[in-house]
């Protein structure tokens, strides 16, 4: 296989052969209201203390809610919450959208905010964060998580996937 020289659109398109799953990240941006982001970028970093890394886009409106609260929510969407990646992807959120698309926040003891009807999730508390490229990646250490039943939501080569039996 011959290399080639490394430009944005072809770092995607490579990257795009490594399937992921799927979550929304969300914040409390204010008192009740919540902003989320779709995010593949997620990962586990360690088991003791748990914690694990998302990465978000200089531009996108959580980074700033997100360095102001220092904690957040990821839910780990399943094989029938596809709309709600496309629409947390959008950016473009508000109390009509969520109640056209039946989203339902809860909150954690603590108040962090999650999707309701996830396949799992997890609440964090950012220990750091570090500047990369255009990107920042924040640790956090996961103070509670739950789980729910059904299958995820995977993304391969720029389309949604399921499990196949």
């Amino acid at each position: 296989m011959p290399s080639a020289s490394v430009t944005s659109q072809l770092f995607r398109r490579v990257m795009g052969h490594f399937a992921t799953g799927i979550t929304v990240v969300t914040v409390e941006r204010e008192p009740g209201k919540v902003h989320g982001m779709t995010a593949n970028s997620f990962t586990s970093v360690s088991l003791q203390p748990p914690l694990v890394s998302i990465c978000v886009d200089e531009e996108s409106r959580l980074l700033s809610f997100l360095k102001s609260q220092r904690r957040f929510g990821v839910s780990i969407l399943s094989d029938t919450q596809q709309a709600l990646s496309k629409h947390f992807a959008t950016g473009k959120q508000g109390p009509d959208a969520d109640t056209r698309l039946g989203i339902r926040y809860r909150w954690t003891e603590s108040r962090i905010p999650v999707l309701a009807d996830a396949l799992a999730h997890l609440a964090c508390n950012v220990v750091a964060e570090y500047s990369a490229g255009d990107h920042t990646i924040f640790l956090g250490e996961v103070e509670t998580v739950d789980l729910g039943e059904g299958q995820p939501l995977l993304y391969y080569r720029g389309h949604y996937r399921a499990l196949q039996p």
